[in-house]
């Protein structure tokens, strides 16, 4: 049998479409795994923010329609790209285990962000990072960063920033863990949903793909991504909300940590859901909820008025 994966061309894109192939040919023997790669607008687009190009599936829709087209099997991408709504026949058949969920920052001095300067410049396009950087230092110059990985961290230098805020998980996975000085609480600086999660996404018509992919599903991450994605479909939010989600086993408990803040201004509003795995879905509305009625709502008029 022979089945392709569709990625996007970059580095950590073609690392995760990389491990699903090897994950898949490890337990399916004779099975013939190709890759091929196509670009999406997030990757054409490199001038603009994230906001301004558009909050869903900037870098996810154009590897989704190439195989509802049938011209791939199925999609890998980094969860936190993925919109909470997929395209009309299309599943996510499987999540992948977790990678580290924290943000990470990467300074040019090898400095923690309270070790930073006053006023130092530091980079990020994500509005919840340039949000709670705000909250937690709101002396920094807070400039914008595209591109891939390897780009990001070659702007450290070239464009004569301080730092660099980017997901910690790409960077382990590309074994780039020597550019990392802090890898920040995720208890404070709350990830992306979905954060450190990779998502194999395939036809609804096609088990016998969707049964091949369920090798590699995570049942901790399906359950945490649960909660975390629902919280933020709750708000309808993407990339234009600053918003983030935790989910994670603590003991008996599973709990769900949400902020929303105001990339300008800070000033954080937290919240927390306690309840269990089989709750995923709901805890995620009510964290939603409850970040709106604590002043979220205020918040999110504000950012997309």
């Amino acid at each position: 049998m022979k089945v392709v994966i569709g990625s996007r061309g970059s580095q950590l894109a073609l690392w995760q479409s990389e491990w699903a192939k090897s994950q898949l040919a490890s337990t399916h023997d004779g099975l013939d795994v190709t890759i091929e790669v196509i670009k999406t607008e997030g990757d054409a687009n490199l001038a603009a923010s994230f906001s301004e190009i558009g909050s869903k599936g900037v870098f996810t829709k154009e590897v989704d329609e190439a195989l509802l087209s049938g011209r791939t099997d199925f999609s890998v991408h980094s969860l936190k790209d993925l919109p909470t709504s997929l395209l009309d026949g299309l599943e996510l058949a499987a999540v992948s285990p977790r990678e580290d969920v924290r943000d990470a920052i990467c300074a040019r001095d090898g400095l923690s962000l309270s070790d930073l300067p006053d006023g130092a410049r530091v980079a990020t396009s994500s509005l919840r990072r340039q949000a709670l950087l705000r909250s937690a230092r709101p002396d920094v110059n807070l400039r914008p960063l595209r591109g891939n990985v390897d780009t990001r961290i070659r702007k450290l230098e070239t464009e004569e920033l301080d730092a660099i805020v980017l997901a910690g998980a790409g960077l382990k996975r590309l074994k780039l863990n020597e550019h990392i000085s802090q890898l920040l609480p995720p208890s404070e600086f709350v990830p992306a949903a979905g954060q450190g999660v990779m998502a194999l996404v395939a036809r609804t018509n096609d088990p016998q793909v969707s049964e091949l992919l369920s090798v590699v599903e995570d049942t901790d991450a399906r359950a945490a991504i649960t909660a975390e994605r629902s919280a933020l479909a709750e708000l309808g939010g993407g990339c234009k909300i600053p918003f983030g989600a935790w989910a994670r086993r603590e003991e008996d408990d599973f709990v769900l940590d949400g902020v929303i803040a105001h990339p300008e201004k800070g000033n954080p509003v937290r919240a927390q859901i306690i309840g269990t795995e089989d709750q995923a879905a709901a805890m995620g509305k009510a964290l939603a909820e409850e970040l709106l009625r604590l002043g979220g709502d205020a918040i999110l008029k504000e950012v997309l008025a």
